[in-house]
């Protein structure tokens, strides 16, 4: 399994959520499912709004997961994952989703902020103590770059 870090230089989880977009547009465009993990049905709600707001020109068709709504491309939750719908994971919550090895790619977007960062070199060790494929990369989240 594959497990992405992107350090954003950025310092709020406003931006991190606005650089998740992007990341989400990228798989959505390679056709790959994708289901975006928050903390709180408060940031789920967030990120719905945010993702019809990203940008004007874009449509990316998602739904709030439920236990009965599970059949869009882009599915935000903030406790079960979905029963379909596993090929990317984007967790934007400072927890280590206990269902990410459903999935055969994990996203992980950490802005700088101490707290934040320690969870994540936590989630780091733990990913790689459960044998998964590592990759880090640093973001200067102003550039709005997007990986290839």
């Amino acid at each position: 399994m594959k497990v992405e870090f992107y350090i954003l230089d950025a310092t709020s989880r406003q931006q991190a959520m606005h650089f998740a977009c992007g990341l989400i547009e990228k798989a959505y465009a390679n056709q790959q499912a994708i289901y975006v993990h928050l903390a709180s049905k408060d940031e789920a709600e967030r990120m719905d709004t945010l993702l019809w707001t990203y940008q004007e020109d874009s449509f990316l068709p998602h739904l709030l997961f439920t236990q009965t709504s599970d059949e869009a491309p882009i599915l935000i939750g903030y406790r079960d994952a979905p029963s379909s719908n596993k090929q990317v994971l984007i967790n934007l919550s400072d927890n280590m989703p206990v269902f990410y090895s459903e999935f055969a790619h994990v996203i992980e977007i950490v802005f700088s902020n101490p707290t934040v960062q320690q969870l994540a070199r936590d989630r780091f060790r733990q990913y790689r103590e459960s044998g998964c494929e590592l990759h880090t990369y640093k973001i200067n989240a102003s550039e709005r770059r997007q990986p290839s």
